[in-house]
């Protein structure tokens, strides 16, 4: 994902501003590895290989999204998700 779309994004629920955290870039300075979490709902987005990860709660994939999960755990982050939210 390029650094730029961060401004073209927005939370699907509410419409929100997103926070943008990069975990891995590539060379060029495109996002690999990270999250947007929306500011209001606090609804968490993976970006998982360049991807952002941005369906409804009902259509998402939690075995996708899982691997990123566990790569949180590992990475000893303090982001504890729960439905789809990040819990503070």
């Amino acid at each position: 994902m390029k650094i730029t779309t961060i401004h073209k994004l927005c939370c699907p629920f509410d419409k929100a501003d997103l926070k943008l955290e990069i975990i891995e870039q590539t060379l060029d300075k495109d996002i690999r590895t990270g999250s947007l979490t929306c500011t209001e709902c606090k609804r968490f987005y993976p970006i998982i290989s360049g991807i952002p990860i941005m369906n409804p709660d009902e259509y998402r994939d939690v075995e996708i999204e899982d691997a990123y999960y566990q790569f949180l755990e590992l990475d000893k982050s303090n982001h504890n998700i729960e439905n789809f939210r990040l819990i503070e």
